[in-house]
């Protein structure tokens, strides 16, 4: 057990150098793409040029240019934005990250706990009116755009029927800080998670339904009817566990996304200043910092959720304990 978690530790920090150093590569080693040009930005003064690459050692080889830059990047953090007035980028990214992580974690919390829900009872239930309807009302969820749900929902709540006693209690659009005022902070993002969920508790009710009709032929679910328990105890204690085997495969891959940057969309209908937004706004200035910046975050983040995701494996299916 021991070893298998050092084991993946070891792989997840060999990743993420792999990563870093591809990261550098394509940002400042292609051939032919003067890097100084590119940091310094539009226009850039040849005082500027001049800073630039003495400041990121680009007279200097490889593997020197490459350890400057990680170094900015995760030991002093000033690696800066000239585009952006010279502020610095990991500042920007650490303001930022709180709101996609409140975001997202609020959205899977409610995702994980209704898609467990709805999946479970068609399962119970399979093939009835209520497994049907369910996974129907899962279907709708998935096929909605979560930037159209997101616009009907401001719509609804912040113009037409704001003043009424039914949405009067939603705030403006925006991010309020939980330490500032948590029942703020709560009202900013209700609206923003539940809009975030829809969609993923549509696919992932489908896809642990799926997993528990296909679990009931298994021999050691045979085994534990045969003993007297009953059905639901039988889907519950033993059927679930193995078919969350999947459930947490997708969330660990879905969960890292998003908080990579993939509700970009959710930020933007509802005016949350992400790591989504952030990014956004780096490409559209060709800001190369900040673009790097939030790559390697966003690459980080992934990384990081998936090794979470091996351990869990580990707990879940005793066959990748044992390294069968």
């Amino acid at each position: 057990m021991v070893m298998s978690v050092l084991r993946r530790l070891g792989q997840t920090l060999f990743v993420l150098f792999g990563i870093s150093v591809l990261v550098f590569l394509v940002f400042f080693a292609t051939p032919g793409a003067d890097p100084t040009a590119r940091i310094a930005g539009r226009n850039a003064s040849p005082e500027t040029m001049a800073r630039v690459r003495v400041e990121y050692g680009f007279d200097r080889p490889l593997p020197v240019q490459y350890a400057r830059m990680m170094e900015k990047l995760f030991v002093t953090r000033d690696l800066t934005s000239y585009v952006n007035r010279g502020q610095k980028v990991v500042p920007e990214i650490l303001e930022a990250a709180p709101v996609t992580v409140s975001l997202v974690s609020g959205a899977a919390l409610i995702w994980v706990v209704l898609s467990v829900a709805m999946g479970v009872t068609a399962a119970t239930l399979r093939g009835g009116w209520v497994d049907r309807g369910l996974m129907m009302l899962g279907l709708v969820g998935i096929s909605i755009p979560v930037f159209w749900l997101g616009q009907v929902v401001n719509l609804v709540t912040q113009s037409r029927y704001h003043d009424s006693w039914l949405f009067s209690w939603v705030p403006g659009l925006g991010y309020v800080p939980l330490t500032e005022d948590p029942l703020g902070w709560f009202r900013a993002l209700v609206l923003p998670w539940l809009t975030l969920a829809v969609l993923f508790v549509g696919i992932y009710s489908r896809v642990l339904r799926a997993d528990l009709v296909a679990v009931q032929s298994e021999d050691f679910m045979r085994t534990a009817r045969a003993k007297g328990l009953s059905p639901v105890r039988v889907l519950l204690v033993h059927g679930l566990r193995t078919s969350m085997i999947t459930f947490v495969s997708l969330f660990g891959l879905d969960f890292a996304q998003l908080v990579g940057g993939g509700a970009l969309l959710t930020e933007v209908v509802f005016g949350l200043q992400g790591v989504g937004r952030l990014t956004y706004q780096a490409l559209s200035n060709l800001d190369l910092p900040l673009i790097m910046a939030t790559v390697m975050y966003s690459a980080v983040f992934v990384v990081i959720a998936n090794a979470v995701v091996d351990m869990l494996y580990l707990f879940l299916d005793p066959r990748v304990r044992d390294g069968r």
